[in-house]
């Protein structure tokens, strides 16, 4: 708590507090969680959208939280975000040729002359038809504006792309799509992603390592394949058994994990877990500390957890 005006309490929130990651060249990070978590808000501060109060952001070996807009400038063509809502996204008075053309201008690339011709081969690549150049957002579906999207933040030919949820506003079918097309991308260029998303199968399909997220904290981080086949925090498995499973045998069979409680909110703090009242397997030890994320090749913020040591 703190005064503001006229004496009056103003809440502190933490959106995030103490996320710790890292992102390879050329590799997909996943980041899942619940509705405020601060998965978002994760991304807007490492694309300097929502500049962190404190900690650090580096990128390409340069740190760049502190920097100011004029510094930010050449890193912003290395650094690019595809946003979730492919409507509010693009300018409705901007044609799909100024949209993509736009981050060429600002950077200085290409000619005048040839920008039209790249935008036009970065329509097609994503799979538009290049003969709407000169048409407007409006006029294309919502999977056609998220490519719209995908081939303005390729314009600059960055190094890492942060995908907030990019799927989410998307028919399953069209998500399949626009997923492939991302995967496709990489391979041909090799650009890192950042992904965030809810659909724990679309996230294990694209991502080479994945972080849960639960009350802006990252509670386990490993490899896809492995998280999804020995999650060891109790959040994670949770998150798990609820998924659905694409057979009805097996999803009938399957035990799910039902947490009590509400998820707890980010304006209190905790001595200990955060998720402690929501935990099935808590114990009054976890009300005592906030684990800390340990472990080698997947990590755990668990007390009750077995982590890799080596």
């Amino acid at each position: 708590m703190r005064r503001g005006f006229f004496g009056m309490q103003q809440t502190v929130v933490r959106a995030v507090d103490g996320v710790s990651f890292s992102i390879a060249p050329g590799e997909t990070l996943g980041i899942v969680g619940e509705s405020g978590c601060g998965k978002s808000t994760t991304a807007r501060a490492i694309v300097h959208l929502s500049p962190p109060t404190s900690g650090e952001v580096w990128f390409d070996g340069k740190r760049i939280d502190s920097m100011s807009e004029r510094q930010m400038h050449p890193v912003r063509r290395d650094l690019q975000m595809i946003f979730q809502d492919p409507y509010a996204s693009l300018n409705p008075r901007m044609t799909v040729g100024s949209i993509i053309t736009e981050p060429m201008q600002i950077f200085g690339l290409h000619r005048a002359r040839d920008r039209q011709l790249e935008a036009m081969r970065l329509m097609e690549l994503v799979g538009l038809n290049p003969r709407f150049l000169n048409r407007y957002p409006h006029e294309f579906s919502g999977g056609q504006r998220q490519r719209i999207g995908v081939a303005r933040a390729l314009a600059v030919e960055p190094k890492l792309i942060v995908c907030d949820e990019p799927v989410s506003a998307l028919d399953v079918s069209i998500q399949a799509q626009v997923i492939n097309l991302l995967m496709d991308l990489q391979q041909q260029f090799g650009i890192a992603y950042m992904f965030i998303a809810h659909d724990l199968a679309v996230v294990r399909h694209i991502a080479h390592r994945v972080g849960v997220m639960y009350l802006g904290r990252i509670v386990e981080l490993a490899d896809a394949r492995e998280l999804y086949e020995n999650p060891r925090h109790p959040y994670t498995q949770a998150l798990l058994s609820a998924a659905p499973v694409p057979d009805p045998q097996s999803e009938r069979n399957r035990q799910r994990i039902a947490l009590k409680g509400e998820p707890p909110s980010p304006d209190q703090e905790y001595p200990g877990c955060p998720f402690l009242e929501r935990c099935p397997i808590g114990e009054p030890m976890c009300g005592e500390t906030v684990p800390p994320l340990e472990g080698v090749a997947h990590k755990t913020a668990c007390l009750k957890a077995e982590n890799d040591t080596a």
